[in-house]
C-alpha cells in the first residue's frame, strides 16, 4: 500500500465524521425546539398565575409578576383547594386500583383460558373503545342513578373497573411474557385459579400494571366531564371542577384561573417526572407478542 493512500482514507473518514456530527446537531436542535414548544404553554401558565387580572387582559406577559400570594390568598378564601386535592386523590387512586385489579383479572381470563367465543368476545370488547366517552356517560348516569350512587365518589370510581384499554394492554403482556407451563405447574401442585392470579400472575405483570397505573391515574386526575355530570355537591368536586368554578365566582379572573390550573397540573407533572422512564418503556411492553 502506498503512503499516498492514507490521507485519502483519512479524508473520507473525516468527511463521514463531519456528516454525522451535522446530522446529530440537526437532530438535537430539532428535539430541543420541540421541547421548548411543548413546555412554553406551561411556562406561560405559571407566569400568568403571578399577575393580576388587569395585566393579563391588557398585554402579553413573559416575566413573573408580584401577585402570586394575593391570587393564592383569594383562591383559598373562596375555594376549598385542599378538599379538591383530597377528592382528586380519592377518585384517581380508587380508579387506578380498580383498573389494575379487574383489568389484570379480565386480561388473564382472555389470555390463558381458551373458552368458546373467546376471540369474538375480546373483539366485541375492543369495539367498545370506539364509543365516545361522552356517549357512554349517558348510560353510566342511568344505571348509577338506578342503584343510588349518583352524587358520590363511587359513581366516578366504579366504572374504572371496566377499562378496555387496560385489558388489551395487559393481555398483550400476558401473551408474550407468561408461559402456560408456569400455570400448569401451579395447577398440578393444587393451586386454585384465584391463588394463581394473586400469587403468580400479579407479581409477574408488575411492569404492565405500573405503566397502565400511570396512565390511569393521570386520566382520572384530569377527568372533568364525568364528575361535573355525576356529582352535584360542591364539596365532592375534584380539583379540575373546582378550578372551573373560579370563573363563576370571579367573572373570569384570569390570574386565579391560571393559578388554579397550575395547581391542578402540578401533581401530574410530578408523576410524569418520577415515572417518565416507565411511561416510555410501556411502549415496548405493549408491543410484546407471543
Amino acid at each position: 500500500m502506498s503512503k499516498g493512500a492514507l490521507p485519502v482514507n483519512d479524508g473520507k473518514l473525516s468527511m463521514e465524521g463531519r456528516r454525522r456530527k451535522r446530522a446529530h446537531l440537526s437532530l438535537y436542535t430539532g428535539l430541543i425546539g420541540l421541547a421548548i414548544l411543548c413546555l412554553f404553554p406551561f411556562y406561560l401558565m405559571i407566569m400568568y398565575s403571578t399577575h393580576a387580572n388587569a395585566d393579563i387582559a391588557s398585554t402579553f406577559l413573559f416575566f413573573p409578576g408580584g401577585e402570586l400570594v394575593n391570587n393564592f390568598t383569594r383562591m383559598v378564601e373562596n375555594v376549598d383547594i385542599l378538599r379538591g386535592f383530597m377528592n382528586s386523590f380519592i377518585i384517581a387512586g380508587g380508579s387506578t386500583l380498580l383498573t389494575l385489579y379487574f383489568g389484570g383479572m379480565t386480561a388473564y381470563g382472555f389470555s390463558k383460558f381458551k373458552f368458546r367465543f373467546n376471540t369474538i368476545l375480546f373483539l366485541l370488547m375492543l369495539a367498545t373503545m370506539m364509543i365516545p366517552a361522552q356517549l357512554a356517560l349517558i348510560g353510566s348516569y342511568r344505571w348509577l342513578g338506578m342503584i343510588g350512587l349518583l352524587d358520590s365518589h363511587a359513581a366516578i370510581i366504579l366504572p374504572a373497573a371496566a377499562n378496555t384499554f387496560a385489558v388489551f394492554f395487559i393481555k398483550q403482556f400476558l401473551d408474550g411474557s407468561i408461559p402456560d407451563d408456569v400455570l400448569e405447574s401451579a395447577r398440578i401442585d393444587g393451586a386454585g385459579e384465584l391463588k394463581i392470579f394473586h400469587r403468580i400472575i400479579l407479581p409477574m405483570i408488575v411492569p404492565a400494571l405500573a405503566a397502565i397505573g400511570i396512565f390511569t391515574f393521570i386520566g382520572a386526575w384530569n377527568n372533568f366531564i364525568g364528575p361535573l355530570v355525576l356529582l352535584f355537591s360542591e364539596e365532592k368536586y375534584p380539583l379540575p371542577v373546582m378550578v372551573a368554578l373560579i370563573q363563576g365566582y370571579y367573572n373570569t379572573d384570569y390570574g386565579l384561573m391560571y393559578l388554579g390550573v397550575a395547581l391542578s397540573v402540578l401533581p401530574i407533572i410530578i408523576v410524569f417526572s418520577l415515572f417518565s422512564k416507565r411511561i416510555m418503556g410501556s411502549v415496548a411492553i405493549g408491543a410484546v407478542k407471543g
